[in-house]
């Protein structure tokens, strides 16, 4: 069902392509990242591959039938010396056994019976097959959390360039207003020229941010493995991301890392290495297989191929024993290289499941911090807004200063700037977090 909603995401996207902009939200972005993005059409294709392989093994137990054909013409027929068995003079005699023109046609029938190392080797390739799917699955993963961090810095970076624009205009008109009153000799320049820096300063840092929202779509369609400048709109807006209560649960949800889809592909690997061990244990029981062939031979002293008088059948079948009996240590020595590299899976598993377990209380830790954070900047923010709004309202009533107006401007873009990259802390923390309950 989800493939479902997945590929149909996906279609109504490229539609929207087709006819201009893409719009979309974030979990449509993820969606698609996590089907058409260049890192999963990559793993698609070693899933292919898998799957060929998967065929080419099954394949050697199948019967395998083969032809072959041959034409021989001697320019000159070999001559041999025999005794002259009727006695007298000369003691030996020139002969020609060789018949000028040979055709030969055959077609043969080979059959694998029994092979201890074939039996393994097709539950390998089950397993196999669940391995390829979880690979995908963990690249399809990653996708997701790259388009999601993708799409919420996008979502942030245009935050910052609408609070810089929001608080642009005051600073603007105090700057307008102080250039008026040097004029009527009612305010010293300096004042006027400190407003006219400020305005210029939060100019350039709104185009900066302008700026880092440019790239962050470009990072974007680049994840989404859409082409480079293709229009991309976002319908989910940043706030409601921000206040969701589903997200600021998420340091509370419980955890098991043997579901996690690391775990999965470590346990996967685990059991194709025991599956490595059957398989070179195997090597000491013997092989059967059979044949069966079918052969017509031409045989004349002209090239006569259409006259059937000269077609000589013959036909065989026939069965082939291989009993391995002595490999100088050979195998003995694959046997323990198998059994050295389940004991490097079964370690690996253990470590992949403590490290998952690392991840997720240090990425609780973080996701905690970060909340607690943007909750402050956000007072902060508040706090520092309110203040530059009152400093405005009494500058302009000639009750505070050129230079009061001025700092509270400036703390109030540090103040911005601090905010913003506390939601991007906390955006980036959720998706981290969400990343190691492996809830994508």
């Amino acid at each position: 069902m989800r493939n479902l909603f997945i590929i149909a995401t996906v279609a109504w996207a490229a539609g929207a392509w087709a006819q201009g902009p893409v719009s979309l939200s974030l979990q449509q972005a993820m969606d698609m990242a996590a089907t058409q993005s260049y890192q999963v059409q990559g793993s698609q294709l070693e899933a292919e591959k898998a799957l060929a392989k998967i065929k080419e093994v099954m394949a050697i137990g199948l019967p395998q039938i083969s032809a072959t054909g041959s034409l021989g013409n001697y320019l000159k027929v070999p001559t041999q010396l025999i005794p002259n068995f009727f006695g007298g003079e000369p003691k030996t005699i020139e002969v020609q056994f060789g018949i000028p023109w040979t055709m030969t046609g055959a077609v043969q029938l080979n059959q694998l019976l029994f092979d201890g190392s074939y039996l393994v080797g097709l539950q390998a390739t089950r397993e196999l097959r669940n391995q390829s799917g979880k690979n995908l699955e963990q690249v399809q993963l990653d996708a997701r959390v790259q388009a999601a961090k993708a799409y919420l810095g996008v979502l942030a970076a245009e935050e910052g360039v609408r609070l810089v624009a929001a608080g642009l205009p005051v600073v603007k008109k105090a700057a307008d207003d102080a250039a008026a009153m040097v004029q009527q000799g009612m305010m010293g320049t300096t004042d006027a020229d400190r407003l006219a820096v400020q305005v210029e300063e939060a100019g350039n840092q709104q185009r900066m941010l302008q700026q880092q929202a440019d790239v962050a779509r470009a990072y974007l369609a680049l994840v989404l493995g859409l082409p480079s400048g293709t229009p991309i709109a976002l319908t989910d807006s940043l706030q409601p991301l921000l206040d969701d209560g589903s997200a600021a649960q998420l340091a509370a949800t419980p955890f098991d890392p043997g579901t996690h889809i690391e775990a999965e592909v470590a346990n996967s690997t685990l059991r194709l290495g025991e599956l490595d061990l059957r398989n070179k244990r195997a090597a000491y029981l013997p092989t059967l297989g059979g044949f069966i062939n079918y052969q017509q031979q031409f045989s004349n002293t002209d090239f006569t191929p259409g006259d059937g008088n000269f077609w000589f059948p013959s036909s065989m079948w026939g069965l082939q024993l291989n009993v391995p009996i002595f490999s100088s240590g050979m195998r003995h020595k694959q046997v323990a290289q198998a059994k050295l590299s389940l004991q490097q899976a079964e370690l690996n598993l253990k470590a992949t499941e403590q490290r998952l377990l690392t991840d997720q209380l240090q990425q609780k830790a973080v996701l905690t911090a970060a909340q607690e954070s943007y909750n402050t900047g956000k007072n902060s923010l508040a706090l520092s807004r309110r203040i530059f709004e009152q400093t405005s309202v009494k500058f302009s009533e000639g009750m505070a200063t050129s230079f009061e107006l001025t700092q509270e401007h400036s703390n109030y873009l540090q103040t911005q700037q601090a905010y913003i990259q506390r939601i991007v802390d906390l955006l980036k923390a959720r998706v981290d977090m969400r990343k190691a309950l492996d809830l994508f």
